[in-house]
């Protein structure tokens, strides 16, 4: 069964119950203005239906925003499959394989948080509409690498923005997450020479970042207020409040994770408090680039990595415009996004 609907400034959202398979799913489309709309596939546990559903609408929307500052052709969508990893059988996959191909090529899936590259190549059987798989002569696998490398690039800018420097020796970076971008990213920033503070639900793998990397472990809720230059959120949204921006020590933050404010005004809280706040669709789209690329039929390693690390002129231009300007990032950022939609747009 699949029900559709149009939900506040979303241009389709449809919800999917498969009674054979089990599979509860929402795929939100947020704007197609640039192209078809391009977002990742997560798997986790929500309480109901309409928090699954309200989850994919916001990651949606900041699809649009990190796939506009990006330069790609492609809109904004995202789907989410209620559920941890047991909801991912091969008869749910394949049910909501369907639900992406009856959208006819206006969502194209991709891997996010639950989901694998394996899962993406097992729903490429039934749809082409999902990038990120590991074979095929535009595949570009894992996206991870690439999230990991533009988060570190902008903090790079965010350094030379406040410190006049990108130099990492010295630097105490918190990273709250250690899943594929938050450990890839720990591993590029300990060969810079970064001192690591990290935070995990998984006291393993917190174990295994104090032996790798010499880290200093800290309780998730605690990391975010421990003393520390920079803060990278790499796990679910939501973690930066006004109380962060009161109290947190840090004075960049720039993370992986999607939709790190809690809601809009933290945005305003951190530029008042004397914070940098790099805007996580900005420099978290090397992955997405990534998989544009296969999505487009034209994928190029050299010209993706080209790409991602221009993520770092993009930060550096966004901050230098919140300065001149006395304006929070965040807003910049959106003002950019939209130019550049609106711009694409009138063209048309």
């Amino acid at each position: 069964m699949v029900e559709k609907a149009d939900i506040d400034d979303h241009e389709k959202v449809v919800t999917i119950s498969d009674p054979d398979s089990g599979l509860r799913a929402a795929i939100a489309i947020h704007s197609t203005a640039l192209g078809p709309s391009l977002g990742g596939i997560r798997c986790w546990t929500y309480p109901d239906m309409r928090e699954a559903t309200r989850d994919a609408m916001r990651l949606a929307r900041g699809m649009t925003f990190k796939n506009a500052l990006a330069g790609l052709p492609l809109g904004g969508g995202k789907s989410v499959i209620l559920g941890g990893t047991e909801a991912k059988t091969p008869s749910a996959l394949h049910a909501f394989a369907r639900a992406i191909d009856g959208l006819r090529g206006q969502y194209i899936g991709a891997e996010d948080v639950g989901t694998t590259v394996a899962d993406i190549d097992f729903m490429r059987d039934v749809t082409p509409h999902v990038a990120g798989t590991s074979w095929g002569a535009a595949a570009s696998g894992d996206p991870s690498p690439h999230t990991a490398e533009g988060v570190f690039v902008a903090m790079q800018a965010a350094l030379d923005v406040v410190h006049g420097t990108d130099d990492m020796h010295n630097c105490r970076v918190g990273i709250l997450g250690l899943g594929n971008v938050g450990w890839k990213l720990a591993e590029r920033l300990s060969r810079a020479g970064a001192a690591l503070l990290v935070a995990d639900l998984d006291p393993a793998r917190v174990a295994e970042a104090e032996a790798e990397f010499g880290a200093q472990a800290f309780a998730p809720r605690a990391l975010p207020y421990a003393p520390m230059d920079v803060f990278a959120p790499c796990a679910l949204g939501g973690a930066l409040t006004v109380d962060f921006a009161k109290i947190s020590p840090a004075r960049i933050i720039c993370g992986a994770a999607n939709n790190q404010l809690a809601d809009p005004s933290v945005d305003t809280a951190l530029w008042q408090a004397g914070k940098l706040y790099a805007p996580d669709y900005l420099v978290n789209a090397g992955g997405v680039m990534n998989v544009a690329a296969e999505a487009l039929g034209e994928y190029d390693a050299y010209r993706v990595a080209t790409q991602v690390r221009g993520i770092r002129e993009t930060a550096r231009q966004c901050f230098e415009q919140a300065e001149r300007t006395d304006t929070p990032t965040g807003a910049v950022a959106d003002a950019i996004a939209l130019a550049r939609i609106g711009a694409n747009s009138a063209a048309a």
